[in-house]
Parts: structure tokens; C-alpha cells; sequence
């Protein structure tokens, strides 16, 4: 048999087969002949001639002993090194690790395998630092003095002689540069304090290591805000003369009711023909801030503006994104607008891109739009616009334009769902805070009518300048446009949900195209809503689809059900937006298509700072959350299972939905099995179960600020309590036991006292 794969795999070393494949090409036909095949091929992966892929294919393993790629370093010690190729990670000791830091490229000597033992690669270079600044907390004694940093990923301290701590204090957050890297000599780290943020604890202070820590700014350079100060705004004659005046025309601004800069405005106005004629005009950013200008280069580094829970750190300029782009009431401003003309079904009969100059009526916070659709009858949720006006018409001020481009809204994400786009309702966490930075109030926001009126626009403007430059003859081929690409889900990870979901009794159809696949999420969706198992079915869901990200290769957008999409709408906040301005631009007035590889460079850049962004976002958020629930330990809550691990259990809090984790040294005295595919953990001698979604009764152990870590334990009044256990039958666990080392070893174990 082993000499049967030898041949089979080596006459085609690039390709991956699955099991049936195999059976096929060998002409195994018993069951005993597959089973024998099945573990001599995981034989001869353990011994790296073939590589596994997935849970059922293998492939020839083509890798040297010697290969490059990422070193990842956790504070727990179980560091590994990711391949180039994306393949599976590499466990490295931290004696083989040459001290490589989280990030850095290295190249690794695969080392001998060892009997009954995992793979293991030893760092032989350290090919490229992945950065060289870090933040924590001083300290400083009497002789020396060093940096604690937050993730404690460090073997050995960050020393700082004392004339290179630029006036630091114990306890004080600062940013430190290496100077001296660890060698054969001298295994330390030694580095010198650039900026002190300030003591430990005060929020300004909190929220700018949060920045440093990412790498993001937290001070905008002076000579980039005296650039921006010197645009004045004015609309001239001749800004006139080149654009289409809408000032006459209904406009509006729907926003956050804290928002500043607002980059899109709504106008609507009933041509003579019965049609709808709808402006979706954005800011002209791209008219101030010119390629390659100091404002420009600033904006380009950045990508994006960053929202901490207490603060906004711009793209560009205050003076830029505040006062001379920012669309604000009655004020004139220069915009690039995308205008439909719709007629009563929310069809787009025309289509037209302009430059213009409008002057908004009003601005509105959602709040004020969601309360004047639901004073004339509107209910919130449903999908159905307002019903006719009584003999006095509309409620409120210019409630004709909203409650229209309500109606227009509503059909065009009618059509959207029906084409295939994932229905999945977000919801954020925010908190009130006081002014002091100090969380007072913490709660979930759901998207409602008004968000959704605003955000229908902004697709359909979104992908309809997409299509401009994106949909060609045949035989043509398209320019050069930064498009926004959401790939289809994970073909594992939707398998995974297939399964897991057939077990409450639903359906899951799997498909290979990507209407069919989407249309199948969305009927499972709204099979589950309101249901138990209803937000554990959605998080798996979730978890199943890929990351957004920017490309000028352009592949659809799954998620939206749309063959072309880019962004345009938020060129304040956004640099890609920027982009497609300019380059939409270029192409209006004859230009040739721009140069594809610099602005694939520019996309990944983009892409990478916003996951950046969102991870410094989350952060924040985190810190707040713990700050929050400083104030309520000892006391109990009720909350649902949100995460599952090997290492405990995450639970969100119904109340708040404050996320903390109970760790399996907390879960009472018995063995718990990590069911991965299941999303539980079963325990061997009670057989009690925790699974994502359960609800579950918890009290606050603990708030640590400096990790930004929740700690819960069971309540002891909870159902889960040690003293009372919810079972599985040892008839299911016999069963999930048998399928378990059917299918090889799947999770950890681990012991409880």
C-alpha cells in the first residue's frame, strides 16, 4: 500500500487529492482496503512525505528542511513558525528560538522527528525584525531600569539605562526604541524611552498606549494640520462653472449624533416624468488633498480613521475633516455625487456621475430620522415602509423626503436579499462615558431603519460607480480601480456549520455557486431567529465567512451578492475612497488606466491598516468593558456561553453584554474533553456539558485593567454550579467518543482538581 501512494502521489507532486479521489485512482473498493490506506497515509504524513490538507486530502509534502516565514510568539511558551505558504504551523521551542520577537521573518531548520513526538523547527535566522519600538509600564530601581510590556511575550526585560529614560517614572507608560538585540553574548534586550505617555491609569494616557502598542499615531505632526489650515474652503466661480448645482435641491445629513465629519448627504427631489431623482454626494476630498502632497502622504500612511470608544484619531487634518470637507447645514460644499433617477419600485432608470456644489437643509442624527418614520407609523424591523399620509399629510418637518427615500430604501434591499446578499444584523457595544473618560453606561446598538436608509444608498452608490469602470465589453479589459472583495466562506468552516446545524434539524443546502450558498445562509437564518439555538447557529455562521479587503483583482463581493463593489462614499475616512476618487476622476476626463501594481500595493496597505485599526478599536473597547465592570465585582449576572476553548469558557453578559472568560480551573472537580467541531466541552466522569450559546448564571471574580481581562466563575446559585450538573447521556458521550477516534485526536484535555 505504501508503495502504491509513493507512486501515486509522487507522479504528481503539485496536486492535492481527497480520500475519494485516491479510493478512485488505486481502485480500492473494501472498506478494509480504504481503512488500511487512511493510516499509511497518516503515517507517512507523521514522517513529512505527505502533507495533510483539510481533514480528508494529502498531497506530496515538495518543502525543504530549510523554510522561511512568520514567528509567532505566545506568552504561554508555545511559540510556533508560520510557512510562507500558509501551511500548517510549526511548533518552536524557546530554547530553538534565537529570541526571534512576535512577527518577525525568520528561517527555520526543520529538526529530526522524534518518536510519538509533534513537528518542530528551530530558528537558524532572523531575517527581518518586524518592529523595533514597544510600549509598557516602567520601572525604575535604584541601578537600572526596564519596560514591562503588556503581552509579557519577552524571555528577558527590556532594559533602559537610566541617562536613556528621556524622565520617566516607575509606573509611567512609555514607547521604547531597541538599540541592542539579544546575541550569543548577551541575551537581553536593551532600548531607550523615545516618549513618555504619562502615569499609568489616567485615560488619555490608556488610550494613547493603546495606539503606540499598534503602532498607529497618537499626535498629529504640525506641519501636516498648518498644510490643512491653509485651505480656506471657499466655493469660487469657477468651482461653480465646472459642477452641477444642487444647492436648490433638498439635502441632508444623517449621522451618529456625535459625529463631526460628515462625508455623504442625501438629496431627493420628484421629476416631472414621476420619477425619483436621488443625490448621493460626497465629499470632494480629493479636490483639497492632492496626490502626493504633505496632507496626502499623511493620509496614505494612515489609511484610516481610528474610533476609540472615547476619542476619533483622523485620517486627515481636524481643520480638513471637521470645517472645509465636512457636509455641513448651510453651508456650501463641493461633492462628487452619484444621481439616480428611481421610479416607485426602487428601479434605477438612470444613472449619472458629477461633480456638484450643494448646501445641505438640515442635519440629522439617526435617532431624530428613526423617530419621525416611527411617529408616522413606521415599525421598526419589519421591512414595510410608512403607510399612506392621513388628510394632513406627514408628521414633522420635510417627512415627505425622508419617508420617501425610506420607501426607495427598503425596496432596494428588498431586491438585494432576494439577489443573494447574507442577511446578518450586527451589534455594536457602546458606552456613555463621562467627562473623565470614565464608562458610566454600556450597551448594544442594533442597526434600525434610519442606519439601514443611509446604508442602502451608500451601496447602491458604491456599486454602481463600481460597474462604471468595472464592467467591460467583451474582449475589452478593464481599468485599473480599487475594488472592495469579500471571497466566498471558508469551505471547512461551512462544512463544519453544515453539520452542526443538521443537528437541531435544519437544512443547510452547500452549494458551488455563490447566489445558491447565499441564499441557504439566509433561509437558515431565518429559521433560527428567535430561537435558543438561534445566536449560537449565527456566530458559527459568522465565523465561517472571510475578511473583506481591498484588491484591484476584483473577485465580487459574497457577502453583498454584488459582482463589482469598491468604496467611494467615505474618502474622509478612508483612503481607498481617496483613491477611487481620483482615479474616477482621471478616467471622466480621457486619462488612461493607472498603473495596476502600485495600487495593489496601496490596497494591501489599506487592508492591513484597517485590521490594525480594528484590532486598536477592540482594544479600547476591551479596556472600557473591564473598566466598567471594575465596579461590580462580586456581583452576579445572567449571561449565554459566547466562546468555547480549550483553556474555559467565554460568557457575555445578557444586561451588557460585557464579554469575560471562567477558566477551566474554575469549572468544578472533573476532566473536561474540548469538543472542538461541537463547540463544547463535556466533562468525563459527570458528563456535564457546556456548549456555545447556553445560558449560564456567572459572578465577577475579577477586573485587570492591565490585560484588559474579565474574570468570571459559575455562580453559585447558577444551575451550572458545581453542586448541580446538566448531563449528557453516556450512551451520546460513548458515541461522540467512537466518532472521535474514528476521525483522529480533535482538542485538548484538560485536568480539573
Amino acid at each position: 500500500m505504501a508503495e502504491k501512494l509513493t507512486a501515486f502521489f509522487q507522479t504528481q507532486p503539485g496536486e492535492t487529492f481527497s480520500f475519494k479521489q485516491i479510493f478512485k485512482a488505486l481502485h480500492l473498493t473494501t472498506h478494509p482496503q480504504k481503512m488500511l490506506a487512511i493510516d499509511t497515509m497518516d503515517e507517512m504524513a507523521w514522517d513529512d512525505f505527505l502533507a495533510k490538507v483539510g481533514d480528508n486530502a494529502y498531497r506530496l509534502n515538495t518543502k525543504g528542511q530549510v523554510q522561511e516565514g512568520t514567528f509567532i510568539r505566545k506568552s504561554n511558551g508555545k511559540n510556533t513558525f508560520q510557512p510562507d505558504d500558509g501551511g500548517t504551523p510549526i511548533f518552536v521551542s524557546e530554547r530553538n528560538s534565537m529570541s526571534a520577537l512576535n512577527g518577525d521573518r525568520v528561517r527555520v531548520q526543520i529538526m529530526a522527528r522524534r518518536q510519538k513526538h509533534i513537528k518542530e523547527a528551530m530558528v537558524t535566522e532572523i531575517l527581518q525584525r518586524k518592529k523595533d519600538t514597544f510600549v509598557g509600564r516602567l520601572r525604575v530601581d535604584r541601578d537600572i531600569a526596564f519596560l514591562v510590556t503588556q503581552e509579557n511575550l519577552f524571555v528577558h526585560d527590556i532594559l533602559i539605562p537610566k541617562k536613556k529614560l528621556k524622565g520617566g517614572k516607575t509606573d509611567d507608560r512609555a514607547v521604547v526604541k531597541i538599540t541592542q538585540w539579544p546575541d550569543a553574548d548577551h541575551k537581553n534586550l536593551v532600548g531607550e524611552v523615545i516618549d513618555v505617555l504619562g502615569p499609568a491609569g489616567d485615560n488619555d494616557v490608556e488610550m494613547n498606549t493603546i495606539l503606540a502598542q499598534y503602532g498607529l499615531p497618537y499626535k498629529y505632526p504640525k506641519r501636516v494640520e498648518d498644510a490643512a489650515d491653509k485651505i480656506t474652503g471657499e466655493v469660487t466661480k469657477s468651482d461653480l462653472d465646472e459642477r452641477e448645482d444642487f444647492r436648490g435641491t433638498w439635502t441632508c445629513t444623517i449621522d451618529p449624533k456625535d459625529a463631526k465629519d460628515f462625508d455623504d448627504a442625501l438629496s431627493i427631489k420628484k421629476l416631472d416624468n414621476g420619477l425619483w431623482e436621488v443625490g448621493v454626494h460626497i465629499a470632494d476630498v480629493s479636490h483639497y488633498v492632492k496626490e502626493g502632497d504633505i496632507i496626502d502622504r499623511e493620509a496614505q500612511k494612515r489609511a484610516t480613521s481610528i474610533y476609540l470608544v472615547d476619542r476619533t484619531i483622523p485620517m486627515l487634518p481636524e481643520h480638513l475633516c471637521n470645517f472645509v470637507c465636512s457636509l455641513r447645514p448651510n453651508e456650501e460644499k463641493l461633492c462628487y455625487s452619484a444621481v439616480f433617477n428611481l421610479d416607485e419600485k426602487g428601479d434605477v432608470k438612470a444613472f449619472r456621475l458629477v461633480h456638484t456644489v450643494i448646501k445641505s437643509d438640515r442635519r440629522y442624527a439617526y435617532e431624530e430620522v428613526q423617530q419621525l418614520l416611527e411617529d408616522n407609523g413606521v415599525i421598526d424591523g419589519t421591512g414595510e415602509p410608512a403607510p399612506a399620509p392621513g388628510p394632513d399629510g406627514y408628521k414633522g418637518q420635510y417627512a415627505e423626503q425622508l419617508i420617501t427615500l425610506d420607501r426607495l430604501a427598503k425596496m432596494l434591499r428588498k431586491k438585494r436579499f432576494k439577489n443573494g446578499s447574507v442577511k446578518f444584523d450586527t451589534e455594536e457595544l457602546h458606552f456613555d462615558i463621562d467627562e473623565k473618560g470614565k464608562p458610566i453606561r454600556c450597551y448594544f446598538k442594533r442597526s434600525k431603519d434610519a442606519n439601514k436608509l443611509v446604508e442602502e444608498f451608500m451601496l447602491l452608490a458604491n456599486r454602481s460607480v463600481a460597474e462604471m469602470v468595472g464592467k467591460v465589453k467583451k474582449g475589452k479589459k478593464a481599468k485599473t480601480l480599487p475594488y472592495r472583495i469579500h471571497d466566498n466562506p471558508d469551505p471547512q468552516k461551512f462544512e463544519n456549520l453544515r453539520e452542526f446545524s443538521a443537528k437541531f434539524g435544519y437544512k443547510l443546502k452547500s452549494s458551488s455557486t455563490k447566489g445558491a450558498t447565499a441564499r441557504a445562509l439566509n433561509t437558515l437564518m431565518d429559521e433560527v431567529e428567535g430561537k435558543r439555538e438561534a445566536k449560537l447557529i449565527q456566530t458559527i455562521a459568522l465565523r465561517s465567512m472571510m475578511k473583506a479587503k481591498y484588491s484591484t483583482h476584483n473577485i465580487g463581493h459574497f457577502g453583498l451578492a454584488f459582482d463589482y463593489y469598491t468604496h467611494f462614499t467615505s474618502p474622509i475616512r478612508r483612503y481607498p475612497d481617496t483613491m477611487v476618487h481620483r482615479l474616477l476622476t482621471r478616467y471622466q476626463n480621457g486619462g488612461r488606466s493607472a498603473n495596476q501594481d502600485k495600487y495593489e500595493e496601496l490596497c494591501e496597505h489599506c487592508s492591513d491598516m484597517e485590521q490594525v485599526a480594528q484590532n486598536a478599536e477592540r482594544d479600547s473597547t476591551k479596556y472600557k468593558m473591564v473598566e466598567f465592570m471594575g465596579e461590580h465585582v462580586g456581583e452576579k449576572f445572567d449571561a449565554h456561553i459566547s466562546g468555547i476553548q480549550s483553556y474555559g469558557i467565554y460568557a457575555e453578559i445578557d444586561e451588557n453584554h460585557c464579554e469575560g472568560m471562567i477558566s477551566m480551573r474554575d469549572l468544578g472537580d472533573d476532566y473536561y474533553d474540548f469538543d472542538e467541531k461541537n463547540y463544547c466541552l463535556i466533562g468525563r466522569r459527570h458528563h456535564h456539558c457546556y456548549q456555545l450559546g447556553d445560558p449560564i448564571r456567572i459572578q465577577v471574580a475579577k477586573a485587570n485593567l492591565e490585560k484588559k481581562q474579565l474574570d468570571f466563575i459559575i455562580a453559585d446559585d447558577s444551575p451550572d454550579a458545581p453542586t448541580t450538573k446538566k448531563t449528557v447521556s453516556l450512551d451520546d458521550k460513548r458515541r461522540d467518543d467512537r466518532k472521535r477516534n474514528k476521525g483522529g485526536k480533535k482538542g485538548g484535555k484538560r485536568r480539573k482538581k
